[in-house]
Protein backbone atom coordinates (compact mmCIF):
# COMPACT_ATOMS: atom_id res chain seq x y z
CA UNK A 1 0.00 0.00 0.00
CA UNK A 2 1.05 3.33 -0.86
CA UNK A 3 1.14 6.16 1.89
CA UNK A 4 -0.23 9.32 1.48
CA UNK A 5 0.33 11.94 3.55
CA UNK A 6 -2.19 12.21 5.03
CA UNK A 7 -2.60 8.41 5.99
CA UNK A 8 1.07 8.38 7.55
CA UNK A 9 1.53 8.07 10.99
CA UNK A 10 4.89 8.67 12.65
CA UNK A 11 6.52 5.94 14.77
CA UNK A 12 5.40 6.03 18.73
CA UNK A 13 9.34 7.16 19.63
CA UNK A 14 8.63 9.98 16.94
CA UNK A 15 5.26 10.75 17.79
CA UNK A 16 6.60 11.04 21.51
CA UNK A 17 9.48 13.15 21.09
CA UNK A 18 7.37 15.16 18.98
CA UNK A 19 4.51 15.65 22.08
CA UNK A 20 7.85 16.18 24.61
CA UNK A 21 8.37 18.96 22.18
CA UNK A 22 5.46 20.48 21.79
CA UNK A 23 4.87 20.67 25.73
CA UNK A 24 7.84 22.50 25.95
CA UNK A 25 7.40 24.96 23.70
CA UNK A 26 4.07 25.65 24.84
CA UNK A 27 5.59 25.76 28.76
CA UNK A 28 8.44 27.97 27.37
CA UNK A 29 5.46 30.52 26.06
CA UNK A 30 4.03 31.31 29.85
CA UNK A 31 7.96 31.20 31.18
CA UNK A 32 9.32 34.71 32.10
CA UNK A 33 12.25 35.92 30.02
CA UNK A 34 15.67 34.97 31.54
CA UNK A 35 18.48 37.10 32.19
CA UNK A 36 21.78 36.81 30.95
CA UNK A 37 24.38 35.64 33.51
CA UNK A 38 25.73 39.57 34.50
CA UNK A 39 29.67 40.22 35.36
CA UNK A 40 28.53 42.37 37.99
CA UNK A 41 25.53 42.22 40.60
CA UNK A 42 24.50 45.98 39.41
CA UNK A 43 25.09 47.46 36.34
CA UNK A 44 24.50 51.40 35.80
CA UNK A 45 24.67 52.31 32.19
CA UNK A 46 26.01 55.68 32.60
CA UNK A 47 26.16 57.10 29.34
CA UNK A 48 22.55 57.26 26.84
CA UNK A 49 20.96 59.47 24.73
CA UNK A 50 17.33 59.86 24.51
CA UNK A 51 15.64 62.16 21.74
CA UNK A 52 12.73 63.13 19.39
CA UNK A 53 13.06 64.47 16.24
CA UNK A 54 9.16 64.23 15.60
CA UNK A 55 8.40 67.46 18.01
CA UNK A 56 6.59 69.88 16.02
CA UNK A 57 10.83 71.71 16.64
CA UNK A 58 12.87 69.15 15.82
CA UNK A 59 16.27 68.41 17.53
CA UNK A 60 19.47 70.19 16.88
CA UNK A 61 20.80 66.66 17.17
CA UNK A 62 21.53 64.37 15.73
CA UNK A 63 21.69 65.77 11.81
CA UNK A 64 18.51 65.19 9.29
CA UNK A 65 21.01 62.92 6.98
CA UNK A 66 22.34 60.73 9.78
CA UNK A 67 20.45 57.19 8.73
CA UNK A 68 21.43 55.37 11.80
CA UNK A 69 20.35 57.99 14.25
CA UNK A 70 18.20 60.35 13.07
CA UNK A 71 15.03 58.67 14.76
CA UNK A 72 12.95 59.05 18.16
CA UNK A 73 14.77 57.11 20.29
CA UNK A 74 13.18 56.53 23.75
CA UNK A 75 14.09 54.85 27.29
CA UNK A 76 11.98 51.92 26.27
CA UNK A 77 13.80 51.47 22.88
CA UNK A 78 16.80 50.94 25.44
CA UNK A 79 15.50 48.72 27.85
CA UNK A 80 14.29 46.34 25.55
CA UNK A 81 18.15 46.34 24.78
CA UNK A 82 19.99 46.32 28.18
CA UNK A 83 17.21 44.70 30.08
CA UNK A 84 17.95 40.92 28.94
CA UNK A 85 21.29 41.96 30.58
CA UNK A 86 19.74 42.60 33.88
CA UNK A 87 20.84 46.49 33.30
CA UNK A 88 17.82 48.78 34.58
CA UNK A 89 19.43 52.00 35.31
CA UNK A 90 21.04 54.54 32.94
CA UNK A 91 22.74 58.08 33.33
CA UNK A 92 21.48 60.47 30.03
CA UNK A 93 23.78 62.71 28.74
CA UNK A 94 22.32 65.74 26.73
CA UNK A 95 23.99 66.38 22.93
CA UNK A 96 21.51 68.75 22.42
CA UNK A 97 22.43 72.90 23.62
CA UNK A 98 18.78 74.12 23.50
CA UNK A 99 17.90 75.19 26.80
CA UNK A 100 14.60 73.63 27.19
CA UNK A 101 15.72 70.09 26.19
CA UNK A 102 17.08 69.63 29.44
CA UNK A 103 13.61 70.75 31.02
CA UNK A 104 12.33 67.75 28.48
CA UNK A 105 14.88 65.25 29.65
CA UNK A 106 13.80 65.86 33.27
CA UNK A 107 9.98 65.54 32.33
CA UNK A 108 10.79 62.11 30.99
CA UNK A 109 12.61 61.43 33.57
CA UNK A 110 9.88 61.94 35.97
CA UNK A 111 7.92 59.36 35.12
CA UNK A 112 11.04 56.72 34.48
CA UNK A 113 12.62 55.68 37.26
CA UNK A 114 15.31 53.89 35.34
CA UNK A 115 16.60 57.51 34.53
CA UNK A 116 18.73 57.97 37.80
CA UNK A 117 20.40 60.85 37.01
CA UNK A 118 20.95 64.10 34.16
CA UNK A 119 24.01 65.40 32.80
CA UNK A 120 22.62 68.62 31.02
CA UNK A 121 24.14 70.71 28.67
CA UNK A 122 24.52 74.75 29.79
CA UNK A 123 26.84 77.36 28.21
CA UNK A 124 29.61 78.42 30.85
CA UNK A 125 30.27 81.62 28.88
CA UNK A 126 26.38 82.50 28.63
CA UNK A 127 25.65 84.72 31.10
CA UNK A 128 22.29 83.41 31.89
CA UNK A 129 24.51 80.44 33.36
CA UNK A 130 24.25 80.63 36.56
CA UNK A 131 20.31 81.41 36.46
CA UNK A 132 20.09 78.31 34.29
CA UNK A 133 22.03 76.08 36.61
CA UNK A 134 20.01 77.11 39.74
CA UNK A 135 16.96 76.43 37.98
CA UNK A 136 17.83 72.66 37.10
CA UNK A 137 19.96 72.18 39.61
CA UNK A 138 16.50 72.31 42.09
CA UNK A 139 15.82 69.18 40.10
CA UNK A 140 17.34 65.95 42.09
CA UNK A 141 18.28 64.02 38.93
CA UNK A 142 20.01 66.70 37.41
CA UNK A 143 23.47 65.75 38.08
CA UNK A 144 25.44 67.83 36.01
CA UNK A 145 26.40 69.30 32.31
CA UNK A 146 28.21 68.10 29.94
CA UNK A 147 30.59 70.09 27.45
CA UNK A 148 31.64 69.30 24.17
CA UNK A 149 34.68 70.92 22.56
CA UNK A 150 32.52 71.84 19.26
CA UNK A 151 30.07 74.03 21.36
CA UNK A 152 32.68 74.79 24.36
CA UNK A 153 36.56 74.99 24.07
CA UNK A 154 37.87 74.85 27.36
CA UNK A 155 41.10 76.53 26.43
CA UNK A 156 39.24 79.84 25.45
CA UNK A 157 37.55 82.38 27.53
CA UNK A 158 39.38 80.48 30.72
CA UNK A 159 37.81 82.79 33.18
CA UNK A 160 34.10 82.06 32.54
CA UNK A 161 34.85 78.51 32.31
CA UNK A 162 36.49 78.15 35.79
CA UNK A 163 34.15 80.39 37.09
CA UNK A 164 30.93 78.22 35.45
CA UNK A 165 33.21 74.78 37.01
CA UNK A 166 33.01 76.48 40.35
CA UNK A 167 29.31 77.40 40.59
CA UNK A 168 29.15 73.44 39.45
CA UNK A 169 31.23 71.80 42.34
CA UNK A 170 29.46 74.65 45.07
CA UNK A 171 26.07 72.47 44.10
CA UNK A 172 27.52 69.32 44.22
CA UNK A 173 27.57 68.70 40.69
CA UNK A 174 29.62 67.15 38.07
CA UNK A 175 30.86 67.95 34.61
CA UNK A 176 30.85 65.53 31.82
CA UNK A 177 33.34 66.33 28.84
CA UNK A 178 33.96 65.22 25.46
CA UNK A 179 36.51 66.62 23.28
CA UNK A 180 39.97 65.34 22.09
CA UNK A 181 43.37 64.61 23.33
CA UNK A 182 44.96 68.34 22.70
CA UNK A 183 42.53 69.80 25.08
CA UNK A 184 43.00 67.12 28.11
CA UNK A 185 45.69 69.46 29.21
CA UNK A 186 43.47 72.07 29.75
CA UNK A 187 40.88 69.68 31.16
CA UNK A 188 43.86 68.64 34.00
CA UNK A 189 44.18 72.28 34.69
CA UNK A 190 40.68 73.01 35.36
CA UNK A 191 40.40 69.68 37.57
CA UNK A 192 43.81 71.29 39.64
CA UNK A 193 41.87 74.79 39.52
CA UNK A 194 38.62 73.68 40.81
CA UNK A 195 39.52 70.30 42.92
CA UNK A 196 36.28 69.90 44.69
CA UNK A 197 34.51 69.54 40.87
CA UNK A 198 34.39 65.44 39.90
CA UNK A 199 35.28 65.63 36.03
CA UNK A 200 34.45 62.98 33.94
CA UNK A 201 36.29 62.34 30.70
CA UNK A 202 34.01 60.69 28.34
CA UNK A 203 35.07 58.34 25.53
CA UNK A 204 38.29 57.32 26.46
CA UNK A 205 39.31 60.79 26.07
CA UNK A 206 39.22 60.65 22.44
CA UNK A 207 41.75 57.35 21.75
CA UNK A 208 40.94 57.14 17.66
CA UNK A 209 41.52 53.44 16.85
CA UNK A 210 42.24 51.54 19.38
CA UNK A 211 44.56 49.58 17.77
CA UNK A 212 46.56 52.91 16.74
CA UNK A 213 45.23 55.61 19.05
CA UNK A 214 45.76 58.90 18.26
CA UNK A 215 49.34 60.91 18.72
CA UNK A 216 49.91 62.11 21.99
CA UNK A 217 46.67 60.26 23.36
CA UNK A 218 48.77 58.68 26.37
CA UNK A 219 50.47 61.40 27.53
CA UNK A 220 47.74 63.81 27.66
CA UNK A 221 45.38 61.04 28.96
CA UNK A 222 47.89 60.29 32.24
CA UNK A 223 48.38 63.89 32.62
CA UNK A 224 44.69 64.01 33.40
CA UNK A 225 44.68 60.83 35.59
CA UNK A 226 47.47 62.52 37.41
CA UNK A 227 44.20 64.60 39.31
CA UNK A 228 42.12 62.75 41.56
CA UNK A 229 39.05 64.12 40.72
CA UNK A 230 39.28 63.00 37.19
CA UNK A 231 37.32 60.01 36.20
CA UNK A 232 36.65 58.48 32.89
CA UNK A 233 34.29 56.51 30.68
CA UNK A 234 35.19 53.54 28.84
CA UNK A 235 32.69 53.90 26.17
CA UNK A 236 32.88 55.00 22.95
CA UNK A 237 35.33 52.55 21.58
CA UNK A 238 33.74 50.47 19.31
CA UNK A 239 32.60 54.01 17.10
CA UNK A 240 36.14 54.79 17.07
CA UNK A 241 36.89 51.12 15.28
CA UNK A 242 37.97 51.89 11.67
CA UNK A 243 35.87 50.14 9.31
CA UNK A 244 32.00 50.10 7.88
CA UNK A 245 29.78 51.34 10.13
CA UNK A 246 28.04 48.69 12.59
CA UNK A 247 31.06 46.33 11.74
CA UNK A 248 33.60 47.21 14.61
CA UNK A 249 35.66 44.53 16.02
CA UNK A 250 34.10 42.40 18.37
CA UNK A 251 36.92 40.93 19.93
CA UNK A 252 37.88 41.98 23.18
CA UNK A 253 41.54 41.67 22.26
CA UNK A 254 41.52 44.47 19.33
CA UNK A 255 40.75 46.64 22.53
CA UNK A 256 43.49 45.92 24.79
CA UNK A 257 45.56 49.01 23.66
CA UNK A 258 43.45 51.40 24.79
CA UNK A 259 41.83 49.35 27.67
CA UNK A 260 45.33 48.58 29.00
CA UNK A 261 45.78 52.03 29.24
CA UNK A 262 42.75 53.32 30.87
CA UNK A 263 43.71 50.42 33.55
CA UNK A 264 47.05 51.66 34.28
CA UNK A 265 46.07 55.43 34.54
CA UNK A 266 42.84 55.44 36.39
CA UNK A 267 42.95 52.35 38.42
CA UNK A 268 39.35 50.29 39.19
CA UNK A 269 37.84 52.94 41.52
CA UNK A 270 38.43 56.07 38.54
CA UNK A 271 36.69 53.61 35.36
CA UNK A 272 32.98 53.90 34.53
CA UNK A 273 30.80 51.93 31.99
CA UNK A 274 29.15 53.79 29.70
CA UNK A 275 27.18 52.24 26.50
CA UNK A 276 26.59 55.68 24.29
CA UNK A 277 23.45 54.09 22.88
CA UNK A 278 22.05 54.95 20.57
CA UNK A 279 25.25 56.35 19.06
CA UNK A 280 27.31 52.99 19.72
CA UNK A 281 25.48 52.01 17.31
CA UNK A 282 27.67 53.06 14.50
CA UNK A 283 30.42 50.39 15.73
CA UNK A 284 28.29 47.64 16.79
CA UNK A 285 25.34 46.63 19.02
CA UNK A 286 24.37 47.02 22.30
CA UNK A 287 25.13 43.38 23.85
CA UNK A 288 28.35 43.75 21.66
CA UNK A 289 30.04 46.43 23.29
CA UNK A 290 28.75 45.32 26.80
CA UNK A 291 30.78 41.60 26.23
CA UNK A 292 34.20 43.64 25.73
CA UNK A 293 34.07 45.35 28.62
CA UNK A 294 32.45 42.78 30.57
CA UNK A 295 35.30 40.09 29.35
CA UNK A 296 38.08 42.75 30.38
CA UNK A 297 36.56 43.79 33.71
CA UNK A 298 36.14 40.04 34.90
CA UNK A 299 39.80 39.08 34.30
CA UNK A 300 40.01 42.60 37.02
CA UNK A 301 38.01 40.62 39.56
CA UNK A 302 34.75 40.99 41.19
CA UNK A 303 35.34 43.95 43.18
CA UNK A 304 36.93 45.83 40.36
CA UNK A 305 34.24 44.79 38.11
CA UNK A 306 31.55 45.81 40.51
CA UNK A 307 33.09 48.75 40.66
CA UNK A 308 33.28 50.12 37.03
CA UNK A 309 29.79 48.42 36.48
CA UNK A 310 28.40 50.64 38.90
CA UNK A 311 30.11 51.95 42.30
CA UNK A 312 32.02 54.17 40.28
CA UNK A 313 29.06 56.09 39.14
CA UNK A 314 27.95 56.36 42.36
CA UNK A 315 30.70 57.88 43.02
CA UNK A 316 31.35 60.18 39.79
CA UNK A 317 27.54 61.75 39.90
CA UNK A 318 27.32 61.26 43.47
CA UNK A 319 24.40 59.27 43.55
CA UNK A 320 22.71 58.09 46.89
CA UNK A 321 24.46 54.72 47.78
CA UNK A 322 21.24 52.53 48.45
CA UNK A 323 20.74 48.97 47.49
CA UNK A 324 18.30 49.37 44.18
CA UNK A 325 15.72 47.91 43.00
CA UNK A 326 15.48 48.39 39.63
CA UNK A 327 18.31 46.11 38.86
CA UNK A 328 16.53 43.00 40.55
CA UNK A 329 13.15 43.26 39.01
CA UNK A 330 12.42 40.37 36.91
CA UNK A 331 11.31 41.22 33.12
CA UNK A 332 7.49 41.93 33.10
CA UNK A 333 7.31 40.35 29.54
CA UNK A 334 6.72 36.82 28.02
CA UNK A 335 9.01 34.75 25.86
CA UNK A 336 7.47 32.84 23.02
CA UNK A 337 8.52 30.34 21.17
Amino acid sequence: MIRTASSYRAPPTTRRRWIKAGAAAAAACFLPAVEAASVASRIIDAHTHFYDPTRPQGVPWPPWDSKALYRKVMPEEWKALARPHGIRETVVVEASPWLEDNQWVLDLSAGDKGIVAFCGNLDPNDPRFPAHLKRFAANQTFRGVRWRSDLVRIDENPDAVRAAAALLADYGLQLDWNGPPALLPHLAKLAADVPDLRIVIDHGGGCGDPRNPVPGWKEALRLAASRDNVFVKVSGLVEQAPGPEGRAPRDTGYYLPVLDHLWECFGEDRLVYGSNWPVSDRGAPYDVVLKIVSDYFRDKGPAAAEKYFWRNALSAYRLKDRPSTLHKERPQSWTLV
